[in-house]
């Protein structure tokens, strides 16, 4: 299970695109990972969309900033499209990474193997600095809260 202080598990995903994403690719920059259950849908939306609106925020704290679900890499392609989302969202569609990182439903509203809304910040030595995951689906993350920790990285 993925803590804060211990090493955070590595992955290589598609991305919204045909290429793939791991997480060493950013090693040396700090990184937040959001994991979310579904694209499209409302709370995730709105998530998403306030990201993207304070990406400059993340980006003036050396921060890169990845969101993860178990959507299909087309999925997350139309949805990043529709939503301008600019940040690279990752599939995990086969279900790997959301329970390496204790970001895992069994079940939620009846479909199995979906991904929690959790936050995580690692640093530039891919060392877990903040942990946040929730177990109700329509909780957000604190932003303020992960910008916070950034900075103490800075």
């Amino acid at each position: 299970m993925a803590e804060v202080g211990t090493q955070a598990p590595g992955f290589t995903l598609k991305a919204t695109g045909p290429e793939q994403v791991s997480l060493s690719d950013y090693r040396g920059k700090n990184v937040v990972l959001l994991f979310f259950p579904f694209a499209f849908s409302p709370v995730c939306t709105e998530e998403l969309c306030g990201v993207r609106d304070g990406l400059s925020q993340f980006q003036e704290l050396d921060a890169q900033v990845l969101a993860i679900s178990v959507d299909s890499p087309y999925t997350l392609k139309a949805f990043a499209e529709a939503e301008q989302l600019t940040f690279p969202l990752l599939s995990d569609f086969n279900k790997e990474v959301a329970p390496a990182y204790g970001a895992y439903y069994e079940e939620l509203a009846g479909l199995k193997g979906v991904a929690k809304r959790a936050a995580f910040v690692i640093d530039r030595e891919g060392v877990i600095r903040y942990k946040w995951v929730s177990d109700v689906p329509t909780n957000l993350p604190d932003l303020e809260a992960i910008q916070a920790t950034l900075r103490v990285l800075a």
